[in-house]
């Protein structure tokens, strides 16, 4: 049974994706900073699954640290997802305005919080020639105002992960026959959830897709595994964001 660590999974896209897997038989650790939502959560995919979950804040060492405690406990890892972040003070506001304070808090969480992660568990996913799939945004490649300090972060987040990418494709010995682990950031587009509801408050967001709609381009990332690169959440599939230097993928 593989096992997938999901961090935000208490909600929106990291929910939606959690359910995915538990009907694919995956062993589940979950992590969500609001307990109730966060139980509530388990107890719907426990029936279905092996799930772990553990309330907290990524942001936070010692939750970490629980959190690779439960990775270890199995052994290995075959995907980590890093879906957590927080857009910072809302209503959000123009960089010019914003506190130093409250943009090192954006980044602990969005940049800082799955790096070390990744940082710890690659191992654990090295030895499954798994996936690392972080969640990203269009505002990392955009310039939208207001939004500076996520941008940033989400801006870090993917330089991040096409470096370890990058990395691994300088350390890997020449044999095709090698499955090395992938490095995916994926920009899922606008959604109906409470954090797009957060940055446009007074404003319907029920156009946006559904998170259970963007679910199945992460699906199709982490079951075809193409080259390690940007995407975007297509209708269906992920397709590569021409953003990126090799339109295709690092």
């Amino acid at each position: 049974m593989p096992t997938a660590l999901i961090t935000g999974a208490s909600a929106g896209l990291g929910r939606a994706l959690a359910g995915e897997l538990a009907a694919r038989r995956w062993r589940l650790i979950i992590d969500g900073r609001r307990s109730d939502e966060l139980t509530a959560t388990a107890a719907e995919l426990t029936p279905i699954t092996e799930v772990t979950a553990i309330t907290g804040d990524v942001a936070d060492g010692d939750h970490r640290r629980a959190l690779l405690a439960a990775v270890h406990r199995h052994g290995e890892l075959d995907l980590l997802v890093n879906n957590a972040s927080t857009l910072g003070p809302t209503p959000l506001r123009p960089l010019a305005r914003t506190a130093t304070a409250d943009l090192a808090d954006v980044l602990r969480v969005n940049v800082l919080a799955p790096f070390a992660l990744t940082r710890a568990l690659l191992p654990a996913i090295q030895r499954t020639a798994g996936v690392v799939l972080n969640i990203s945004s269009d505002a990392a490649v955009e310039h939208y105002p207001t939004w500076g300090p996520y941008g940033a972060g989400k801006a870090a987040l993917d330089h991040l992960t096409a470096t370890l990418a990058a990395e691994q494709q300088a350390e890997q010995q020449p044999d095709p026959r090698s499955r090395d682990v992938r490095f995916y950031a994926v920009d899922p587009g606008d959604m109906n959830t409470a954090m797009q509801q957060a940055a446009f408050p007074g404003e319907d967001v029920s156009d946006r897709r559904s998170p259970a709609e963007v679910v199945p381009a992460l699906i199709d990332l982490i079951t075809h595994r193409p080259p390690s690169g940007r995407y975007r959440a297509g209708d269906g599939a992920a397709v590569p964001d021409p953003s990126t230097r090799a339109a295709v993928a690092w």
